[in-house]
């Protein structure tokens, strides 16, 4: 048996190329090119309504698909060495039945669902992102490298 699973998660992104994160301290939502999101050149990524720096920009959308394919993994690799042990088990005095396969659990598609952020043009590392209106307005934080900037 292998020791470890691997599994892919494709994140959709929107027409214009960027897909949607959430910070981890606010839960705001907002939109980076995956490009930029990788690019070495960012050392963190901030998020445009409070500033902070967080661990994972992942939403729950992501992490719950995360742990229903992870749940439905596990459940088939236990099913399939509670066959081997009734292989095994087959000549002998104890008797082992593995049952029927588990009912997969249903694996929900990521939708990219947030449309009414707007693009926002950074100068200070001429990049760009998709954030609330509002935030333009009242003021923000660039993402890659979090200047604020007070209104547009």
């Amino acid at each position: 048996m292998s020791d470890t699973i691997s599994m892919q998660i494709e994140i959709p992104a929107d027409n214009d190329g960027f897909v949607l994160l959430q910070c981890p301290m606010c839960g705001e939502f907002f939109k980076l090119r995956p490009s930029d999101y990788e690019d070495d050149s960012v050392l963190e990524i901030h998020c445009p309504n409070c500033g902070l720096c967080g661990d994972n920009y992942v939403t729950n959308d992501v992490l719950d698909l995360a742990m229903t394919m992870a749940g439905n993994a596990v459940m088939e690799l236990i099913h399939n060495e509670m066959k081997k042990w009734e292989k095994s088990f087959r000549t002998g005095p104890i008797s082992f039945k593995a049952g029927k396969k588990p009912k997969r659990e249903y694996e929900h598609p990521i939708h990219s669902t947030i449309e009414a952020l707007e693009v926002k043009h950074y100068e200070c590392c001429k990049k760009e992102a998709k954030i609330k209106p509002l935030l333009k307005i009242c003021g923000h934080y660039c993402p890659f490298c979090g200047v604020k900037y007070f209104e547009d």
